[in-house]
């Protein structure tokens, strides 16, 4: 992948993070950038290596919301983003990276859940940067965190080998995803953890979809929500009761908040 990216034309930057396997790991001359999933916001939920690669870095970037649950643990210089600059700051990443600084970026959870997206966008900044300097890119390192949907899984008691993950929470057409997401509740009786897109495919816009897709409208449906943090809360309802708080594409349209996970049981 190279130059700008374009979602509805493609390549899908977690398309361009997917499509090659890691190299081997060489102890004495590997220098790779990670990528780092910091779990779902409760630091006791970091693993050890994670905690690692961000304390050893020299630069940290990621979005505001996720450098804020680990700016404590290091003394790296912090890049912080939304999606409006995410480029530029990537971009300075990259070319911090290529002067021979140690570089780490996080994202929430586990990136192999959901945030392929991030990863291929940091890959290819560091990749585009090495091209223009004539020097080898460092391999980028994902490093794997605890998923709120592994959470998510435990308090539901729904184990992951009769679930259905489907992750909406990228950028980009969710056709296929809903439309996978749909089957397994609907035609596979299996249940389904989902992580919804903010704030236009919150809960209650899936609970009506699969209600239109012939789900049984008494499924229970638990919205877990800032999960391992202080004020996490589970809600739990009906499909058809969740079905209620349809509608609408901002914060001030869904009683959740963008730190949730839908859980939807089939009958045990």
């Amino acid at each position: 992948m190279s130059g700008e990216y374009d979602l509805d034309a493609g390549p899908d930057p977690a398309t361009f993070a997917a499509a090659a396997a890691e190299s081997a790991i060489d102890e004495e001359t590997d220098d790779p950038v990670y990528a780092v999933g910091v779990g779902p916001g409760n630091q006791e939920f970091l693993t050890p290596r994670g905690r690692r690669a961000i304390e050893e870095a020299d630069v940290v970037v990621g979005f505001t919301t996720v450098v804020e649950f680990v700016e404590d643990l290091t003394d790296a210089d912090l890049l912080t983003c939304g999606y409006r600059d995410e480029a530029e700051a990537l971009a300075e990443f990259a070319e911090r990276v290529a002067a021979g600084e140690s570089g780490t970026a996080v994202a929430m959870g586990d990136p192999n859940h959901s945030g392929y997206q991030f990863v291929g966008k940091v890959q290819d900044a560091v990749g585009r940067e090495a091209d223009a300097r004539d020097v080898e890119p460092r391999p980028v390192r994902v490093v794997p965190g605890i998923s709120s949907l592994q959470v998510a899984a435990s308090r539901a008691r729904t184990p992951m080998e009769d679930t259905e993950f489907v992750t909406l929470h990228k950028s980009g057409d969710l056709g296929a995803d809903v439309d996978r997401l749909a089957a397994a509740v609907v035609e596979d009786d299996r249940h389904l953890l989902a992580l919804p897109r903010p704030f236009d495919r919150m809960p209650g816009d899936l609970a009506e979809l699969l209600l239109e897709r012939g789900a049984d409208p008494d499924l229970e449906a638990l919205v877990c929500e800032k999960l391992t943090h202080e004020d996490e809360r589970i809600h739990r309802f009906t499909l058809a009761e969740l079905s209620e708080h349809a509608g609408g594409s901002g914060r001030e349209d869904t009683p959740f908040s963008d730190l949730v996970v839908l859980v939807v049981r089939q009958p045990v």
